[in-house]
């Protein structure tokens, strides 16, 4: 099963910038100038294209209707392969 979870691009980016200062300590000068000229274009090359391939795509944040759906497409694929 191939899930793709679709984060808004300021959401991933303030995750990142929180992540990266406190826990490794970076600037957020430095944070930006990688952002801009390696993560989010590399962002839209590979990763945002795989969203069309996969079987399931969900909004990022707790989404238990999402979760319900997953699980019962893992409980059926483990039914059928009868390991449930």
């Amino acid at each position: 099963i191939k899930i793709y979870v679709d984060a808004d691009a300021d959401e991933r980016i303030l995750r990142r910038v929180i992540r990266d200062v406190k826990e490794r300590g970076r600037d957020v000068e430095g944070i930006a100038k990688q952002y801009l000229t390696t993560v989010k274009p590399m962002h839209y090359l590979f990763v945002e294209p795989t969203k069309y391939s996969a079987d399931i795509v969900i909004n990022s944040g707790l989404n238990d209707v999402a979760f319900d759906v997953i699980k019962v497409k893992i409980e059926t694929l483990l039914k059928d392969a009868g390991k449930l």
